[in-house]
């Protein structure tokens, strides 16, 4: 959903481990027998060996709660916390931790010395990766200033090439000491990409700010972004309302976004909810776009027996026009493909010109999911745990409004006409990044201008209904 074209984002794997990526080593203790015996303990000191350019008052927001341990479980847990905390700044690459007994004039029969031993990454780090877009595959170069100041600020040159989309974009984030989840990010970005479905080729060029912070048990963003558009035809073919909407636009909108995310793993999740609300207004900003988008997304998954999962969702959208010019293709939802309402042809529903679909004002999907693992368990506890099957059931509708008419009109339109789908297939997670699908799809509910799949249909995507 959203805007046809979402800017790649800047947080792409790279050559070199994850965070995620590292196995917690056993924390080291050799204490002497009296202190495992002794249940007070105190932490006395807490060292940091192996920096280099990295400030130390960063990393005593990360640390300090070490100090707060009572008894050796504590001080374990505690130095166990605080190591995924320095991983989790991405500023270094391995981080060990070793527990000892205090040595030293000042040293207490109890007393605890803890000593992490770091290392950090490269001033700079180059990467390859590809990346999997919704139904679309690309070549990710990039290039990281991992640290660049000492306090885990972040610069980032990527540059993209897919097999519909182009981008280039540089970016600089920078986290608040001792609150990594409030952060700010700046980018400038160039995409180029084309749309078939609608015989379009749309390049942004755009800068962006947002703030990222935590309230409660939620995760907000406050976004502010002006971006160029430049609409071409794609095709000579390309239909005339299509050539109507080529052309130049500015748009500068600010943009809110709420998250509550309890999942275990966004991809393949065995438990847990999503909620994720988005609102975005432009035009009282500057620019020629003027218009309220809102849309919102709702996951929820149970387990079940036999290690089955169940899982069901719901998206939903409304664009409302603000002022007497209508909304641009740019910024219509868009549904139907295999990542969204199985059995249709990608971003193949709703209003259509000629055969080229121009996306709506609103929609709502809906799907449910039953995920089981392989039949008789190849693979177990390996290469097959990659995979699952599943049997789905999706529906959904796209459509304009009349925004004369009242709610009740508007809910009446989006009740009638409903698309549906039901299939099975098998789902393979490519690590906690995308997963693939490949389904037998059989679609329902199909109005005239539709295109469909009937059978057999391949998805890969980040983001699937």
């Amino acid at each position: 959903s959203g805007s046809i074209l979402d800017p790649l984002p800047m947080k792409g794997p790279e050559l070199g481990v994850q965070a995620d990526d590292i196995e917690a080593p056993e924390t080291e203790h050799e204490p002497k027998q009296e202190v495992l015996e002794n249940k007070d303990v105190v932490v006395q000191r807490v060292h940091i060996d192996g920096l280099g350019r990295t400030k130390e008052d960063l990393l005593s927001y990360e640390i300090a709660d070490v100090f707060q341990a009572r008894n050796l479980i504590d001080v374990m847990r505690k130095s166990h916390e605080a190591r995924r905390k320095l991983l989790r700044l991405g500023i270094f690459r391995k981080v060990e931790v070793v527990i000892d007994t205090s040595r030293g004039e000042d040293a207490l029969p109890n007393g605890l010395d803890v000593t992490f031993e770091v290392t950090e990454l490269r001033r700079m780090t180059g990467s390859y990766n590809t990346m999997v877009g919704n139904n679309e595959g690309s070549m990710v170069l990039g290039l990281k200033l991992p640290n660049v100041f000492g306090r885990a600020e972040k610069m980032t040159f990527q540059f993209s090439y897919g097999t519909k989309e182009t981008s280039y974009g540089l970016s600089f984030f920078k986290p608040q000491p001792g609150l990594f989840e409030r952060n700010i990010s700046i980018n400038v970005y160039k995409v180029t990409g084309q749309f078939p479905w609608s015989s379009l080729r749309e390049t942004d060029r755009g800068i962006s700010a947002e703030l990222s912070f935590p309230v409660w048990k939620t995760n907000q963003t406050l976004k502010w972004e002006g971006v160029w558009r430049e609409l071409g035809c794609l095709a000579r073919t390309a239909s005339f309302a299509v050539r109507e909407e080529s052309g130049h636009s500015l748009k500068s909108s600010l943009s809110h976004a709420m998250v509550i995310d309890t999942r275990n793993s966004s991809i393949l999740p065995r438990k847990g909810g999503l909620l994720k609300i988005h609102q975005e207004l432009a035009g009282y900003t500057g620019g020629d776009a003027s218009f309220l988008k809102e849309d919102f997304e709702i996951q929820l998954n149970k387990t079940l027996f036999w290690d089955s999962v169940l899982s069901a969702s719901l998206w939903g959208g409304l664009l409302l026009p603000i002022g007497d010019k209508p909304t641009n293709i740019a910024d219509r939802f868009y549904l139907g493909g295999p990542t969204s309402i199985r059995g249709f042809s990608m971003y193949s529903m709703g209003p259509q010109s000629e055969g080229d679909y121009l996306g709506g004002e609103a929609y709502w999907a809906g799907g449910f999911h039953l995920y089981t693992p392989l039949p008789f368990r190849p693979g177990r506890g390996g290469f097959g745990d990659l995979f699952r099957t599943h049997f789905f059931l999706n529906a959904g509708n796209l459509c304009n409004l009349n925004y004369g008419e009242g709610p009740q009109a508007h809910l009446k339109k989006l009740a009638e006409c409903i698309r549906w789908s039901y299939g099975l297939g098998i789902v393979l997670r490519l690590g906690n990044i995308a997963r693939l699908e490949l389904n037998y799809c059989i679609p329902m509910g199909v109005q005239s201008g539709d295109r469909i799949c009937d059978g057999v249909q391949f998805g890969a995507g980040i983001r699937f209904l």
